[in-house]
C-alpha cells in the first residue's frame, strides 16, 4: 500500500508530505483547493504524460515521490527483479519534471523508462474516475476479475499450459513441414557431403596434433645432429662433461676431511652427476627412437592440406570439422526421418488440441456461470449507488474454432447500461466520470476478496448523488477499505464521515502567492470539516452538532 507521498513545486503545492494509513481516507476541501491537483501528482509518478506546464510558476523543476509497502505483492517483487531493480519490502517510485520538458523517472533509485513505472503503476495503484489509470477499463483485467470471482486460477492455469504445450508442437511441426519442401535437394547435399566427410573422418584434435608430427619431422635432421652432440658432449668424447665432473667431485672430497664446508657443494655436485646421467639416458633414448622417414613426412603433409581443402571447403576452421561432420549426420538422420517425425508430431498436435479444447470448454462453461451471477450482484449494487434503471453484464465473445489462445477459447467484456431505455455498451464508452467510478466502486466491493491491486483512489465518486445514496457509497468505500488502502476525493459528508482517516485540502495565500496545504485532521478538526461540509459559509451551533452526531453515529454503525 502507498504510505508516503512527497509533492514539490507541483502545480500550486509548494511542498507536501504525507504519511499514509490503510482502510479508507477521505480528502475533501473547497472546489478548487486542489484535492484533485493529489490525484494528478499521483498519476505522474505512476508514468502519467505530462509537461512543463505541471511546474509551479517561478521554479525549474516539479517532483513526486510515493513509497509503498510491498510485502504483500510477491508476484511485484519477481516483477522488479526481472527489471534489474532491487526488490526490498518498500518500493520508491519518483518522477522529475524539469522547465525544459524532459521528465526522468525512477524506481528505488534505478532510472527506468516511463514505460516501466507505468507497468509498475498497474501493480499498485488504481485511480477510479481517470481513465489513465484504470485497469478495470482493460479486457485482460475483466477477463482475470471474473476468473478470479469464480475460483478459476488452476483451471486458467491448465488452459494455459496446454495452450503453449499445443502451440510448441505446432512450431516444431511447421519447422519441420517448411525444411520438407526442400527435402529432396537438401537430401542430396547432405548425403553427398556427409560420405565425403565420413570419408576423411576428422578427429577431434587431429589437426593440432598433426601440425606437433610435421613440425618435428620437418626438422628431423637438425634434431638428430644436436641429440648426438649432446651426448657426445656428456658422455662419449674424450673430456666429456660426466668424466670431468666425477673427478672434479673426487678431488673435493679429498679435501673436504680438512674443511666440512665443502660438504655442500659436494652434495650439489653429486646430485648434478645424477641430473646429467639421466639426461644422457634420455637423449640416448631420443636418439635411437627418432623416426627418420621421409615417407612418413609426405603423409602427414598429405592429411593436412586435406583437411584445410575440407576446411575451406565448409568455410569453417579445421578444428571445427568433426562438429560439423556430426551436426550434417544429425541433420541427415533427421531429414530423412521427417516424415515419420511429421506423422507422429501430427498426432501429438491433435492430442494436445483435444487437451486444450477439452479444458476450455470447461473453462468457458464456469465463465458463463460465474458472469451471470457477477453481473446479477453489479447491477443490484449500482441501483443502490444512484443508478436505479442501471444494467451490468458480462459479454462472452466466442473466438474462432481454431483460434486458440492462453486464456481460452473466448473474450470477456464488462458492458454497461447506465440509464433506463439505453443500450448495454463497452464499459469502455461509458462517458460520465461519475458513473464509471459507482459502476467500478459496485465490482470491487463484490471481488474485493480478488482485487489484486493493493491501492484504490476513487477521484469524486460522489458526483451527481446525495442523501441516502451517497451514505451507501461511504459505506461501500469503508467496506473495501477492509481489505485494501482506499484514497476518497469527496464532497459529501455522509462518505468523508465514515473514513478511518480525513485529510483536508486547502489554499492558503502567503507573499502574492497561492499554495495548496494538506493536513491530517484530528476528531475534532475532522467534525468542523464535516460542518464546512453540511454548511457552507456560515457554520453554526446546530451545524456542529449534526457533523459530530454525523460522524458519531457513522463510525457506531461500521465498528
Amino acid at each position: 500500500m502507498l504510505t508516503h507521498l512527497y509533492i514539490r513545486d507541483f502545480a500550486i503545492i509548494d511542498r507536501v508530505e504525507l504519511e499514509l494509513a490503510g482502510g479508507m481516507t477521505a480528502l475533501t476541501g473547497e472546489t478548487g483547493a486542489g484535492k484533485s491537483i493529489l490525484v494528478d501528482a499521483l498519476g505522474l509518478v505512476l508514468g502519467d504524460r505530462a509537461d512543463s506546464d505541471v511546474i509551479r510558476h517561478g521554479c525549474e523543476r516539479a517532483e513526486v515521490g510515493a513509497t509503498f509497502d510491498v510485502t504483500g505483492i510477491p508476484g511485484f517483487k519477481t516483477w522488479l527483479r526481472e527489471q534489474g531493480v532491487d526488490a526490498e519490502e518498500d518500493c520508491i517510485l519518483r518522477r522529475h519534471i524539469t522547465r525544459e520538458g524532459r521528465s526522468r523517472g525512477f524506481i528505488n533509485n534505478h532510472p527506468v523508462p516511463m514505460q516501466t513505472l507505468q507497468q509498475a503503476g498497474g501493480w499498485l495503484v488504481d485511480i477510479h474516475g481517470q481513465h489513465e489509470h484504470q485497469s478495470l477499463l482493460r479486457r485482460e483485467v475483466q477477463r482475470e476479475l471474473l476468473d478470479d470471482f469464480a475460483g478459476h486460477e488452476a483451471l486458467r492455469g491448465a488452459v494455459a499450459d496446454g495452450y503453449y504445450q499445443w502451440k510448441v508442437l505446432n512450431e516444431q511441426w511447421q519447422a519441420l513441414h517448411n525444411a520438407a519442401g526442400e527435402r529432396e535437394a537438401r537430401l542430396d547435399m547432405l548425403r553427398y557431403q556427409v560420405q565425403e566427410l565420413d570419408a576423411l573422418n576428422p578427429g577431434a584434435g587431429e589437426a593440432a596434433t598433426l601440425e606437433e608430427e610435421h613440425t618435428r619431422l620437418h626438422h628431423v635432421n637438425r634434431l638428430l645432429d644436436t641429440c648426438q652432440r649432446a651426448l657426445q658432449t656428456l658422455y662419449e668424447e674424450e673430456g666429456a662433461l660426466i668424466a670431468q665432473l666425477g673427478r672434479t667431485t673426487q678431488e673435493l672430497e679429498q679435501l673436504h676431511r680438512y674443511d666440512s664446508r665443502l660438504a655442500t657443494p659436494l652434495q650439489l655436485l653429486n646430485e648434478a652427476a645424477i641430473q646429467l646421467d639421466e639426461a644422457a639416458g634420455e637423449l640416448r633414448n631420443y636418439v635411437n627412437d627418432i623416426d627418420l622417414d621421409p615417407q612418413r613426412l609426405a603423409e602427414v603433409e598429405n592429411r593436412m592440406n586435406a583437411l584445410h581443402d575440407a576446411a575451406r571447403k565448409h568455410r569453417v576452421a579445421v578444428e571445427e570439422l568433426p562438429a560439423l561432420h556430426g551436426r550434417l549426420k544429425e541433420e541427415l538422420a533427421k531429414l530423412e526421418n521427417s516424415d515419420v517425425q511429421l506423422d507422429s508430431l501430427r498426432k501429438q498436435i491433435m492430442a494436445a488440441a483435444q487437451r486444450y479444447e477439452g479444458l476450455s470448454l470447461k473453462l468457458g462453461a464456469g465463465r458463463k456461470q460465474a458472469a451471470k451471477k457477477l453481473a446479477t450482484q453489479v447491477s443490484r449494487h449500482i441501483h443502490d449507488l444512484g443508478m436505479p434503471g442501471g444494467r451490468f453484464s458480462i459479454e462472452l465473445e466466442a473466438r474462432a474454432a481454431e483460434d486458440y489462445s492462453p486464456y481460452g477459447m473466448e473474450q470477456v467484456e464488462f458492458q454497461v447500461s447506465a440509464n433506463p431505455g439505453q443500450p448495454l455498451r463497452p464499459l469502455t464508452k461509458v462517458a460520465s466520470g461519475g458513473e464509471l467510478s459507482r459502476i467500478s466502486l459496485a465490482i470491487q466491493v463484490i471481488t474485493a476478496h480478488s482485487v489484486r491491486v493493493p491501492t484504490l483512489v476513487f477521484d469524486e465518486v460522489d458526483v451527481g448523488i446525495g442523501g441516502g445514496i451517497a451514505e451507501i457509497v461511504g459505506k461501500q468505500l469503508r467496506t473495501l477499505g477492509g481489505s485494501h488502502q482506499v484514497l476518497c476525493v469527496t464532497h459529501l459528508p455522509q462518505v468523508a464521515a465514515l473514513a478511518h482517516q480525513h485529510l483536508q485540502v486547502s489554499k492558503q495565500t502567503k507573499g502574492g502567492q497561492t499554495f495548496t496545504a494538506i493536513t491530517p485532521l484530528s476528531e475534532t478538526a475532522r467534525c468542523e470539516e464535516i460542518a464546512r461540509m453540511l454548511g457552507g459559509v456560515e457554520i453554526t451551533k446546530q451545524t456542529r452538532a449534526h457533523a459530530e452526531e454525523m460522524v458519531s453515529r457513522a463510525q457506531a454503525e461500521v465498528s
